[in-house]
């Protein structure tokens, strides 16, 4: 592993749904809840919750829980365009893109965490934790929007299962 690269990874997915749809699945609460998230709350700049139908905006902040996890992440929405580009903070200073484009009739995401610390526990929980999970919710973004079914696991006594 000695050229692994501990410092990012990228996942790509083709969707086979409108472009809008999919931007709104990473910045509404009410879309992203649908595929990623069991809670989601956006906050303006000033801090105030925002209403789950509303999109978030750069300087935005967000915090973030999941079925079947005891721990809320936090952090700050660094450019929205409005469109197909989506960046934010995750897994502490983290930062993640969402790149989306079409072809056809699909869309294109394109996710890239980068910035990952090089520590012993960063590189396990981050690029291979973060990895894994972003891998199967990807997939489930695609199930979701071109199937409408959710794959996540929410029941609580189910923890470590490759779906949650």
């Amino acid at each position: 592993m000695k050229n692994f690269d501990w410092t990012k990874f990228s996942r790509k997915i083709a969707v086979k749904a409108e472009i809008t749809d999919i931007y709104n699945a990473w910045t509404k609460a009410s879309e992203i809840e649908k595929w990623f998230l069991s809670d989601a709350k956006f906050y303006d700049t000033y801090h105030q919750l925002i209403k789950k139908e509303d999109a978030v905006k750069e300087g935005f902040s967000y915090e973030w829980s999941w079925y079947s996890f005891d721990q809320t992440e936090s952090g700050r929405i660094t450019e929205a365009n409005g469109v197909d580009y989506l960046q934010f903070t995750f897994a502490g200073e983290c930062l993640t893109e969402i790149k989306l484009s079409s072809i056809d009739e699909y869309v294109i995401v394109e996710l890239l965490q980068k910035n990952i610390p090089t520590d012993e526990n960063s590189k396990q929980s981050i690029r291979l934790g973060c990895d894994s999970g972003w891998s199967f919710y990807l997939v489930n973004l695609k199930s979701f929007y071109e199937n409408g079914a959710d794959l996540r696991n929410k029941k609580l006594d189910f923890k470590g299962m490759i779906n949650n």
